[in-house]
């Protein structure tokens, strides 16, 4: 029932609207899971199943189909560890495992996104170096590019394609079972710092920057960063 409006064409990996085909062939072929959509969209409750009639209680799904607006199904997508692969080295990886959600993450339409956030702090609490990552579906069957922006205009849909090549090139959404592993050398002289990171869910990535009513924090996570020797 879901395919009919969380899939369209083929699959093509990357791309916006292809929820059902990412928890078919990335989650459920795949041997993760057998959840089918309701079973995490339609979370069990005990209740009656008729309301009005002496009947004893019974598991039953909520008719509350959480998704993009729901912090417990957005919280539960995505885990996310930060690593010093070399002692004393300035070199840190973000690992981001998507090993909660039934499919890619984010999912649906080009417009949902995920922020990786990281920045680099001094003892003090001054922040020194940041860094930014965006994740979202792409528009069409390739990846979001500045390059197609005057090809753009010739489509049929040429707002929409233009919106996301202007913010490309980007991360691609995590594929349901991936480990994606991303690394950033902030500009740190020998000492002591922590490495903060965030994830954010947005619901719009073509809001002003500025307007962050619709994000929501996934996860957040830190890790202490001896560079080179002595402390600053």
């Amino acid at each position: 029932m879901c395919a009919y409006c969380h899939s369209v064409g083929q699959r093509v990996i990357g791309k916006q609207t292809q929820t059902f085909l990412e928890w078919r062939d990335d989650f459920y072929k795949a041997g993760l899971g057998k959840q089918q959509c309701q079973d995490c969209h339609m979370p069990r409750t005990m209740r009656k199943t008729a309301e009005n009639f002496d009947v004893p209680l019974r598991p039953v799904a909520r008719h509350l189909w959480t998704g993009g607006h729901s912090p417990q199904r957005l919280g539960n997508a995505l885990s996310m560890t930060l690593v010093q692969p070399d002692a004393n080295s300035n070199k840190v990886e973000f690992h981001l495992i998507n090993i909660g959600a039934g499919h890619s993450v984010p999912t649906g339409s080009n417009r949902r996104a995920i922020y990786l956030r990281a920045e680099a702090v001094a003892a003090n609490g001054r922040v020194l170096d940041k860094q930014e990552w965006m994740f979202a579906p792409y528009v069409g069957n390739r990846p979001d590019d500045k390059r197609f922006l005057e090809k753009d205009k010739k489509l049929p849909d040429a707002k929409a394609a233009m919106q996301a090549d202007g913010q490309g090139p980007h991360e691609a959404i995590i594929r349901a079972g991936e480990e994606r592993i991303l690394t950033w050398s902030p500009k740190l002289k020998p000492g002591s710092y922590t490495v903060r990171a965030k994830l954010i869910y947005d619901l719009n990535r073509y809001n002003d920057p500025a307007f962050t009513n619709d994000e929501t924090l996934l996860n957040q996570n830190s890790l202490s960063l001896q560079v080179g020797a002595g402390d600053q």
